[in-house]
């Protein structure tokens, strides 16, 4: 239930008791689940921060906003601790945003607490931002406003099929802040303008891809990719920047490796063609394709016994030669395609 819904059977009660439940919606009173919003753990070398408010997207409090920068602060000095991890709780979200609608009902009521809300969320996202230990971000699940501002400014981004990201602001009468104005000129082109003022939604590997993951990873794989971190003893950036490649890597690695390299030079040439031009040089390249191994080997692996392991050849790109390459686009003479 919304905070407005819970407000509007309150209209007899007097100012105190819609005072209280701002308070509670803010997380200000005392919680009243069995569970912390919460999680501050130390694992080996990590300080990990799971944020537990899965019913509402793991969205982010006052209360939320303190702890973690309190505890940010007090590892940061610790030398036993060498790396932080944040994550959310539930599998949906990583973080949807900030609680928006009890900042409005603060705001409304002429409460501080709204003012207190974004200057100590900026506060943090400045301490996330500075922080000198490596920081990772898990951003698995919806990742928006708020949850933004936790995992863009640190070192590491790790996004999954599953993530969404969105600044939405300018559609409820806010603009995107948490550092917006910092990080989203500073991304490709002007891609950044576009997301601030549309709201436009990216999904899963675009979200990597668009500058906002520094990383993409696979959700099945994210277990293993937080144990082989948490394994890392008193870790460098260059230590936990290693981990997050292998894994990077390995999702980049389904891909075939001749097919990576075609597909390169096909876009590249493409972009001066047209459209009849682009089509006999792709009937060029399914010939290729129809002559070479990878193709049936990946309608084997992914289509036939769907084992999801092709064994392409050759399997690394180094081994795939210009000359090769040129075959590949090279005319077929009388077997062109004509229009």
């Amino acid at each position: 239930m919304g905070l407005s819904e819970v407000l509007r059977p309150m209209s007899r009660f007097n100012s105190f008791k819609r005072t209280q439940v701002i308070l509670q919606h803010l997380g200000m009173s005392k919680h009243t689940d069995s569970e912390p919003e919460v999680f501050l753990e130390r694992t080996g070398c990590a300080g990990v921060i799971t944020l537990n408010r899965p019913k509402v997207l793991n969205s982010l409090n006052l209360s939320m906003i303190r702890r973690i920068y309190s505890q940010l602060k007090k590892w940061e000095q610790e030398p036993e601790t060498s790396l932080i991890i944040i994550k959310g709780a539930g599998g949906k979200a990583f973080c949807a945003g900030g609680d928006i609608k009890a900042i409005s009902e603060a705001g409304k009521a002429k409460q501080k607490l709204a003012q207190d809300f974004f200057k100590e969320e900026y506060t943090l996202n400045s301490a996330i931002g500075t922080c000198k230990k490596p920081f990772v971000s898990l951003i698995h699940g919806v990742t928006m406003g708020g949850g933004v501002g936790l995992s863009v400014h640190g070192h590491f981004r790790v996004a999954t099929e599953k993530t969404l990201f969105a600044m939405p602001e300018t559609a409820i009468g806010l603009f995107p802040d948490v550092g917006g104005g910092y990080f989203l000129p500073r991304l490709s082109g002007k891609l950044g303008y576009f997301l601030a003022l549309t709201g436009f939604r990216l999904k899963g590997r675009d979200v990597q891809k668009g500058g906002i993951a520094t990383h993409f990873v696979d959700s099945d794989k994210l277990p293993m990719l937080e144990k082989d971190l948490l394994a890392l003893k008193s870790p460098s950036k260059e230590n936990v920047a290693e981990v997050l490649d292998t894994y990077h890597k390995k999702v980049f690695e389904k891909m075939s490796p001749t097919s990576l390299k075609i597909t390169l030079r096909q876009i590249m040439e493409g972009s001066s063609k047209s459209l009849q031009e682009v089509l006999i040089m792709e009937y060029r390249l399914s010939q290729a394709c129809l002559r070479g191994h990878d193709f049936y080997e990946g309608v084997r692996a992914v289509l036939i016994e769907k084992d999801q392991n092709p064994k392409w050849k050759p399997a690394k790109l180094e081994e795939i030669t210009d000359e090769f390459l040129n075959d590949c686009f090279k005319s077929l003479g009388s077997d062109d395609l004509k229009f």
